[in-house]
């Protein structure tokens, strides 16, 4: 299953984050899912986790509930937080993919800025791989959700740090990942 590499643009500053819209939608693409609320669900996702860290996933249902949103988003948006700060285990593709690359997406930007180029134009899953054995990098990683995301997409390790790191491709710049620019000191032209 390769998921698409496209990316629906939408506000710069959700997409520059690596949990932000565009990662989400460009799987929802892939997938046949609907764009558009693939997108919504990878921007809101971690709505209430700043202000509101001992109560994420809960702060966020009872914020979209009062406001009148679909029940399929706010399930989507709780059960990222399955086995962490939920109960609710997730069963639609937008939901185990969400709950897949979630965590996904901060050690694939930590594996790319370790590295010399500090891009993900040259990354390749087997370095992600590797350095995924090093439980002292990105320590703040669950690698056993993303283990776990992994399975209930029937789908191989390898092959989703393939697909996720082709969905940050394309928002790369936004992410402070697409390599050293020629006007940083230090650089090279």
């Amino acid at each position: 299953m390769a998921i698409a590499y496209g990316v629906q643009r939408g506000r710069k500053d959700a997409e520059a984050r690596p949990g932000g819209r565009g990662r989400h939608a460009a799987h929802g693409r892939q997938d046949g899912g609907d764009v558009d609320k693939w997108g919504l669900v990878g921007l809101i996702h971690d709505l209430d986790f700043e202000k509101f860290p001992d109560q994420h996933c809960t702060k966020t249902a009872e914020i979209l509930t009062e406001r009148g949103w679909p029940e399929e988003l706010v399930r989507a948006v709780v059960s990222h937080g399955w086995g962490i700060c939920s109960d609710v285990q997730p069963d639609s593709d937008m939901e185990k993919t969400l709950y897949a690359i979630d965590e996904l997406t901060g050690l694939v930007a930590a594996v790319a800025l370790v590295r010399p180029s500090k891009s993900l134009a040259d990354l390749k899953a087997k370095s992600v791989r590797k350095k995924w054995k090093d439980k002292s990098f990105a320590a703040g990683v669950d690698r056993e959700i993303i283990a776990k995301g992994a399975e209930m997409l029937g789908i191989e390790l390898s092959e989703l740090i393939t697909d996720v790191i082709e969905g940050m491709k394309p928002v790369a710049d936004e992410l402070g990942l697409a390599g050293q620019s020629a006007d940083l000191p230090g650089s090279s032209p």
